[in-house]
C-alpha cells in the first residue's frame, strides 16, 4: 500500500529512490471495516491518514447524542483533525470508515522527522491538504442555501462515488436531512 501514496505523491514531483523508502518505511498498512472508528474524540489526533481504498468520515456527535457527518474522504486523499492534530488540542471530530477501508497512517513523531530527512516533503504535503481544504471548502459552499432536493442533487453531481459506497444515513446525517427525508427526495428524483 505504500506504492499507493507514493504514485500519488509522484504527480506533484519526481521523488528519489531513498527517499521513496525512506517515506514507505515511515507507514503503516492498515484495514478497517464500516464504522471502524480510525480516531475517536476527545483525545488528540496524533495520526496523519491517507486513504488507499475505501471512504472515510469525519464526524461528531451533536448535543443529543446523534452522530453527524461533517465530510466524506476517499481516495488519494489526506485525513486528519488538523487542528488537533497541528496544535496539540483535543479534538471533538472522529474519524470512521464510512465502509471497508484500506489506510496508510503515520504519526506526528514519524512525519516530523521524515521532514527532516526529506525536507521538500513538509511544503509537497501541505500544498496537497491547503488544496484539499479549499476544495472542501467550495463544495460544502455549494450546499447552502439550498433546499434538501437541491443539496442530494449536487451531493449525486459531485460526490457519486461516494454515494456508491456509503449508508444512506451517513449520506443523509452529511446533507443534515433525516433519513426518511432522503428516501423521499430518492424516489422523487427518479
Amino acid at each position: 500500500m505504500p506504492n499507493h501514496l507514493l504514485q500519488f505523491l509522484k504527480l506533484f514531483r519526481d521523488i528519489p529512490e531513498e527517499d521513496e523508502i525512506l517515506i514507505a518505511s515511515a507507514l503503516e498498512s492498515r484495514k478497517y471495516k464500516e464504522g471502524d472508528y480510525l480516531f475517536k474524540a476527545a483525545k488528540v489526533c496524533k495520526e496523519l491518514f491517507f486513504v488507499c481504498k475505501g471512504v472515510i468520515r469525519i464526524m461528531v456527535e451533536n448535543e443529543k447524542g446523534k452522530e453527524v457527518t461533517h465530510f466524506f474522504l476517499k481516495e488519494n486523499q489526506f485525513c486528519a483533525i488538523l487542528d488537533s492534530f497541528n496544535n496539540g488540542t483535543i479534538a471533538k471530530e472522529s474519524i470512521q470508515a464510512a465502509c471497508s477501508a484500506e489506510i496508510l497512517a503515520i504519526s506526528k513523531t514519524n512525519l516530523d522527522q521524515l521532514y527532516k530527512q526529506v525536507p521538500y516533503l513538509q511544503l509537497l504535503l501541505n500544498q496537497i491538504i491547503q488544496q484539499a481544504l479549499l476544495d472542501k471548502i467550495a463544495l460544502r459552499t455549494d450546499y447552502l442555501g439550498k433546499d434538501s432536493a437541491t443539496r442530494y442533487r449536487i451531493f449525486m453531481m459531485r460526490q457519486a462515488d461516494i454515494a456508491l459506497q456509503v449508508s444512506l444515513s451517513d449520506i443523509a446525517s452529511y446533507l443534515d436531512i433525516t433519513p426518511q427525508s432522503l428516501s423521499r427526495i430518492r424516489k422523487n428524483i427518479r
